[in-house]
């Protein structure tokens, strides 16, 4: 599939990375001709140096023949006005970066309906509520959240301790009286869906699918249930960090934002009065101490520099914060935190990308059974899927274990209406029903696709 993306700074970047993974044809258009030859010399796309909003340069660019038009330059009204452009010239969908908090619900309802865009996307926004999911769950590593939240994925560490050490897999929901799913389990660097005869270990990396209240039932007994975050200390006063203050404030939270601009400080305390905003150095033990970081219930490093965040993470670790989360936008150094015992790690610019993956398998897919929502799992080396089943899908109304799936793979939820089914085999697929699936090594489009 043709697609075109403006800007190429970090979530450009990364956008462009991941569609190219998925097979589409891509067109980089950028004004740096700096930021637009690291892409180019990197990956296999086009490049035009440019504005994106230039009727010449989309020309140039191919937009008449382009399904997709992606605008993430740092302007959100270049972005806005570059969609607007590129659908009166033939774009059939167009996504456009939008992130000032100025625009609220209301305004982007109506900014979104007059520019006729697909979708906005907000990445600090996105990122601050997977950061206030984690902290609402501190027990988990990662969570997702499916069907209007009414199925959960949570990714635990199995501590040297675990009581699910050595435990098979069939054995868990007689074991402890719940109904969840292990839908993948990392080990050693290899990502497997299992079957029920799987015999998990300590260190490895568990991704479980449950309703919410079946995941604290089963989580309560093993020990690992933690109460939510309520008393959150939060490093750097980014556009992440206001939103996730505005979340957690929201739901009755204390917040305490360490920043050592005085000016980002003030604008701060006039955005969230309620908020506890300190001027000052964040990386200087003494004022963390002194600002109370070792009687918190979580500690978010959010600043701009990955190494900062790093450090300081594994600060708050070294003195008993029971929870810490650290932002780390580069990969390599993602995995080198990961080794040094940082289990939270996370990355706008991975969160982002997966909207922009799904969207873009949802357009390539326009008749079929769509992709509602993506997630990247194991370190992005899985995938968990929600799909809405059309009437498209042939399989409907035949038992899961007579149906003959392709490897590594697993349905592992239905959402029928209001309820919400962990499925045996003897369960059946309906039309209408939303259809959560677990895979590696495969890249899912369609419901269809994982039949053999």
């Amino acid at each position: 599939m043709d697609i075109i993306v403006a800007g190429c700074g970090k979530i450009g970047n990364s956008i462009i990375a991941n569609l190219i993974k998925e097979g589409h044809n891509i067109t980089a258009i950028d004004n740096n001709a700096e930021q637009l030859s690291a892409v180019t010399n990197i990956y296999d796309v086009m490049g035009i140096c440019g504005n994106g909003a230039d009727l010449d340069i989309l020309k140039e660019a191919g937009i008449d023949k382009s399904r997709l038009f992606v605008a993430v330059t740092g302007s959100d009204e270049l972005n806005m006005l570059a969609c607007y452009i590129a659908r009166k010239l033939g774009a059939r969908h167009t996504i456009a970066r939008i992130r000032n908090p100025e625009y609220n619900d209301q305004s982007l309802g109506f900014i979104k309906n007059q520019l006729n865009l697909s979708i906005s996307i907000n990445p600090e926004a996105l990122t601050a509520r997977e950061l206030f999911n984690i902290l609402k769950f501190p027990s988990a590593i990662k969570v997702e959240n499916f069907g209007r939240r009414s199925f959960e994925m949570v990714e635990i560490l199995l501590k040297s301790n675990s009581h699910l050490d050595n435990v098979q897999i069939s054995e868990l929901n007689n074991k402890y009286n719940s109904k969840v799913l292990v839908c993948a389990v990392e080990r050693n660097g290899q990502t497997y869906i299992p079957d029920g005869n799987f015999v998990m270990q300590s260190g490895d990396r568990v991704g479980i699918v449950a309703k919410p209240d079946e995941m604290q039932k089963f989580f309560k007994p093993l020990g690992l249930f933690k109460k939510q975050a309520r008393n959150v200390m939060i490093l750097g006063g980014s556009r992440i960090a206001y939103y996730l203050a505005k979340f957690l404030i929201e739901d009755g939270c204390s917040v305490k934002i360490i920043e050592k601009d005085r000016e980002v400080c003030h604008n701060l305390c006039d955005v969230l009065p309620k908020a506890d905003i300190i001027n000052g150095d964040g990386t200087a033990s003494e004022l963390l101490l002194e600002e109370g970081v070792n009687s918190v219930d979580a500690f978010v490093s959010l600043t701009g520099i990955d190494e900062t965040n790093v450090l300081m993470s594994l600060y708050a670790s070294s003195i008993g914060v029971p929870k810490v989360i650290t932002k780390i936008n580069r990969p390599e150094l993602a995995k080198i935190a990961a080794n040094l015992g940082l289990e939270s790690i996370i990355s706008p610019q991975n969160i982002t990308s997966n909207i922009f993956v799904r969207y873009a398998r949802a357009v390539e897919n326009s008749l079929g059974s769509k992709v509602e929502t993506l997630y990247k799992i194991m370190n992005d080396n899985a995938e968990v899927l929600e799909f809405n089943v059309s009437e498209d899908f042939k399989q409907v109304n035949i038992p899961l274990k007579e149906l003959s799936f392709k490897s590594n793979i697993i349905v592992a939820g239905i959402i029928r209406g209001r309820k919400t089914i962990i499925p045996n085999g003897d369960d059946v697929i309906l039309d209408g029903d939303k259809v959560i699936v677990c895979a590696t090594d495969h890249r899912l489009r369609d419901l269809s696709d994982i039949i053999k």
